[in-house]
This record gives C-alpha cells, sequence and structure tokens, in this order.
C-alpha cells in the first residue's frame, strides 16, 4: 500500500518516472486525507467506484480496501506498471488504461458494474477538470460523485447568484447535482506540491431529470448566452445569440413576464429562475413560430 510522501517518491524513482505538468499530475500523499476522503463520501462494502487519474494508487488502494469494487481509468501508461504492483494485493479493481474524455462512460460501467448504481472518487487531474466532470454527468449513470479538485473550481460549482464566482458552469453543475465542499486541502500533502489549494466536494446527482432533452438544450443555450457577455444585460446578452428569432421587445417582454427587471443581468438569475426564463421562451417560441 502507498502510504507518505516517502513512498511515492521511491515509486517514482524505482520506475524511473518523471511527472508531466500536461497531464495535471499532483499525487496525494496523505494517507489521512484519503481516509477522510472516503469516509465523508459515504463509500461502504457495497459501494461500486469509478476512480480517474489513480496515479500511483494511494487512494485506490484504500478504495479496494472499503469498497465492493474499483476501476480506475489512468491516461499515462508509464503508471501501470506501478499500479500493478500496488494494487497486486487486492482482487476487486481494474485498471483501464485510457482517455476519460475519449471513453464511453456507460459503456464501461454496464460493463464492470453490471448496470447497478456506482458512484465516483477521485483526485481529479487539474487539467481535465471542468470536461471531466461533463462527462461524468452526461454518462447519466452515478449515484454520487466526490472528487478532489481545485478550490478555485469547487468554489464556482458552489458559488450563489450575484458573486463573482457564479457562472454558466455554476448553473450547469448545479442543474445536474447538489454540491457541497467537504473540505480543503494544503499544497503540501501533494507530490508535487500544486501552487494552490484544493477541495473535496461531493456532488449528489439529481435522481430526475428537471428539463426533457429538449428543454435542456434551450436552457443551457440560454445560460451560455446569459454569461458571454457579462457586462450585459439579460435581454442584451440574450438579444445576442437570439436575434434571428426575436425582436429585443419580445426578448425584454419575455424577462419582464418572468417576474424579472428588464435591466437585470443574468449573473443574478439561480437555476430555478433559469428554468423559469426557459419556460417562458417556449412558450412566446410556440406563439412566434404560428
Amino acid at each position: 500500500m502507498v502510504e507518505g510522501s516517502n513512498t511515492v517518491k521511491e515509486l517514482l524513482i524505482k520506475n524511473n518516472l518523471e511527472l508531466r505538468k500536461s497531464l495535471g499530475q499532483h499525487f496525494l500523499v496523505d494517507p489521512n486525507i484519503s481516509r477522510k476522503i472516503i469516509r465523508l463520501s459515504g463509500i461502504t462494502p457495497e459501494s461500486q467506484i469509478l476512480e480517474i487519474g489513480p496515479g500511483v494508487g494511494a487512494l485506490t488502494a484504500m478504495l479496494c480496501q472499503t469498497a465492493k469494487s474499483v476501476v480506475a481509468i489512468e491516461l499515462d501508461s508509464r503508471m501501470l506498471p506501478v499500479l500493478r504492483d500496488v494494487l497486486e494485493p487486492y482482487d476487486n479493481v481494474t485498471v483501464i488504461h485510457g482517455d476519460v474524455l475519449k471513453l464511453d462512460i456507460k459503456v464501461i460501467v454496464n460493463e464492470y458494474f453490471a448496470g447497478i448504481s456506482c458512484s465516483v472518487c477521485a483526485n481529479l487531474p487539474y487539467n481535465i477538470t471542468t470536461p471531466a466532470l461533463e462527462v461524468l454527468f452526461e454518462a447519466g449513470v452515478f449515484d454520487n460523485i466526490t472528487v478532489m479538485i481545485q478550490r478555485e473550481v469547487a468554489r464556482r460549482i458552489t458559488a450563489k447568484p450575484g458573486t463573482t464566482d457564479y457562472g454558466a458552469f455554476t448553473v450547469y453543475a448545479n442543474y445536474h447535482s447538489t454540491p457541497e465542499i467537504l473540505f480543503d486541502v494544503p499544497p503540501e500533502c501533494f507530490n508535487p506540491r500544486p501552487k494552490v489549494f484544493s477541495s473535496v466536494i461531493n456532488m449528489n446527482i439529481r435522481e430526475k431529470k428537471l428539463l426533457i432533452p429538449d428543454e435542456e438544450k434551450l436552457l443551457f443555450r440560454i445560460v451560455r448566452a446569459a454569461f458571454g457577455q457579462r457586462r450585459k444585460t439579460l435581454v442584451n446578452a440574450l438579444y445576442t445569440v437570439f436575434n434571428d428569432l426575436f425582436e429585443k421587445k419580445d426578448i425584454e417582454k419575455i424577462v419582464v413576464n418572468c417576474g424579472f427587471n428588464p435591466k437585470v443581468r443574468g449573473e443574478m438569475l439561480s437555476l430555478d429562475e433559469f428554468i423559469v426564463l426557459t419556460s417562458n421562451f417556449l412558450k412566446h417560441f410556440v406563439t412566434f413560430c404560428r
């Protein structure tokens, strides 16, 4: 089992490995943090876990000791021999060599977990945090996602309307889940040390979609438009994107009918208010097409 910075360094030296910044590799070396992640994520002996970026297997080994089964996806082929050695004592783990951004996650879950509910627990590589979360959300096969990410990104995900950190990805993540920051992790818990703090965030996946697919697509188009030019009012930002469908006065009417001030900016709207706006857009779109 891998515990402590010295052991990680020894494994890297033994296998003649140099960490690659391009892969966002910062390995967790504090076993107490790994234990805390697993404890707060609610993993039980019946849990089935997908891990992304296991590295040298520090967290992976603990997951194997706690969960029923673990599938770990590792992009860096140089880490595979290390993982084989570290995880050799465990018969409940599978390591897949591949890119989580290119793999079909739903197929992997159905193959290795027999379609039974599963969760994600991982120290995500910094350089793929946002696209990796998008892949996991869109897969639609997880009950829960607990990941360690840059504190800045965690704060964006949990930000409140009207704050600097609040943005399109905040709305997107909250549409799919109910996120909560569990705790922060300082740089000295990693090898090599990152220049920023990390946070462990737990995201319980919503049991039911809030909108049907076509409505969902429109919602995120509206959200992207609203945050695309933050200095503009919501009306002006939406008109920039939807001017092929609506006159500006029509968009202002839609915004006012939602109960919003016509001068409001998109960053002030909550997820629920964006959903109301989407519903009103659809009503006016139907009227427009008649």
